[in-house]
């Protein structure tokens, strides 16, 4: 067997003949499938100890408690604690000398008759690593991309089995694992949004850079950590709220960050439709910007979302390069108003006609997926020789000139793009889709974070000065960026 391709079958052949495996399926949603293939499988008897599947809410709150939200974290955990303890508490006393029990649940929401709903689960294991151990978990949160339901169910299965192999055989090697997900799916079908590693031999993984394989091996384009580094689902984060996003390089979050990010808050809660108590504020990072010309260093991206951590807020990392499709991601989980905080330097960007020859519609399709319904961005004024040396980096030309105004300020006023989009231009502004950000701190606008960082990783006199408090006192108490 270890000379053939294992196929989705063949995994859970090998462990229904393994006789040390010995586990529940619990299954809310989309029928039995992960249950099933190990049954079609063969040898299923020397595996599977009990199936259930609770669809009804009374029966499924009866048997593992008040969840509030049906499909949700809460409940996964609730039946991967419920069904692990009921093997623990039936079956330890005869075999559990010799066996490793695991509990393998999800609960999802497949495709409905009306094919409306926003179609995802979670799934989990619980398992020992050997017998009479502590048990560990590996839970994720998938969205089926199917537009048919018998192919979601199909998908689930066979997610389902690759995590129970994967759980058994892999667990050493997390990358593998995560590579293995979508094993005879595609990430046409499935995506993997967040994945998290818990229990006493799973502390040496660190979960932020886990989930960061996901967006690397193609299963999702974006993550999400709280405000405490917690890897969090996105969509469960921002439910029912309004967002603010600022995208930057944050190496490190400098004053410029936090001014551009506050200043844009103070007027964003003034929006009549925003309830500042429903806000989520967060910074944004790209893989393009942690790549850096090279590829992705650990300690690096980790030093980056804990300094964003230490002013307070949560972190999205995606792969969207282009601000339309960031739009588009937010969109999808949010229903109320959304900001995007950016400089001027990166709204003249946007600009770029090159950035959308891919799309048949090009620029117009762009901004038209970028500033549709409830999105404004929120432009954070640069002085002129500061925007002159951006656009002479970035390679502009002519595609965008600035005169600046009185107090030689570059803002969204008197920004010039080039002439065949002017009236686009003129269009964004007029209807409100653009506004400035007012008041800002003339001292950060002269910070450029390339030079910061390079003083940083020198320790040059006063390197402190350009960062926050917090920030400061982080990379000096933990040595972050030390040449």
């Amino acid at each position: 067997m270890d000379n053939e391709p294992l196929s989705v079958e063949r995994k859970a052949l090998h462990i229904n003949l393994d006789p040390a495996k010995y586990g529940t399926f619990a299954e809310i949603g989309a029928g039995q499938e992960v249950g099933r293939n190990f049954f079609q499988a063969g040898g299923a008897a020397g595996t599977v100890a009990k199936t259930i599947s609770a669809y009804d809410m009374k029966f499924s709150d009866s048997i593992y408690g008040d969840a509030g939200r049906y499909v949700s974290r809460q409940r996964l955990v609730q039946m991967l604690k419920h069904e692990f303890g009921l093997l623990d508490e039936r079956l330890s006393e005869t075999r559990g000398n010799q066996t490793t029990f695991f509990a393998f649940a999800n609960t999802v929401a497949a495709l409905n008759y009306s094919k409306t709903n926003e179609c995802h689960g979670w799934m989990g294991i619980r398992l020992q690593l050997e017998p009479k151990g502590r048990p560990h978990d590996i839970i994720l949160h998938v969205r089926m991309l199917d537009r048919d339901n018998r192919l979601q169910q199909d998908a689930i299965g066979r997610l389902g089995v690759n995590i129970v192999y994967g759980a058994f055989h892999l667990r050493n090697e997390p990358s593998k694992l995560i590579a293995s997900l979508l094993d005879e799916i595609g990430p046409d079908r499935i995506e993997v949004d967040m994945i998290e590693f818990n229990g006493p031999d799973f502390e040496s993984f660190d979960n932020r850079i886990l989930c960061l394989e996901l967006i690397r091996n193609g299963l999702t384009h974006a993550v999400m950590f709280d405000e405490e580094g917690f890897v969090v689902q996105a969509a469960e984060k921002l439910y029912k709220q309004a967002c603010l996003i600022e995208r930057g390089s944050f190496r490190p979050l400098t004053k410029v960050n936090i001014d551009m990010l506050e200043k844009a808050r103070a007027q964003f809660i003034e929006r009549e439709e925003v309830n500042e108590s429903r806000l989520k504020v967060f910074m944004e990072l790209t893989l393009g910007t942690l790549k850096d010309g090279g590829d992705i260093d650990h300690d690096d991206f980790i030093a980056r979302i804990e300094v964003i951590n230490a002013c307070g807020y949560g972190v999205l990392v995606t792969d969207y390069f282009e601000y339309y499709r960031l739009s588009a991601y937010l969109r999808r989980l949010v229903r109320d108003p959304i900001g995007l905080v950016m400089g001027l330097n990166n709204l003249a960007d946007i600009f770029k006609e090159q950035y959308y020859e891919n799309l048949d519609g090009g620029i117009l399709e762009a901004f038209g997926v970028l500033l549709k319904e409830n999105l404004k961005i929120y432009g954070y004024p640069i002085e002129q020789e500061t925007f002159e040396i951006y656009s002479k980096q970035m390679g502009r030309g002519d595609n965008v000139k600035a005169v600046a105004d009185e107090n030689g300020l570059i803002t969204i006023d008197n920004l010039v793009v080039s002439e065949n989009l002017r009236n686009l231009y003129k269009y964004i502004r007029e209807n409100g889709f653009l506004e400035n950000i007012e008041g800002c701190d003339r001292e950060n606008m002269k910070l450029f974070s390339r030079d910061i960082f390079q003083k940083v990783c020198k320790r040059e006199q006063d390197w402190q000065n350009p960062l926050p408090q917090p920030v400061a006192k982080m990379i000096e108490a933990k040595g972050l960026w030390q040449c």
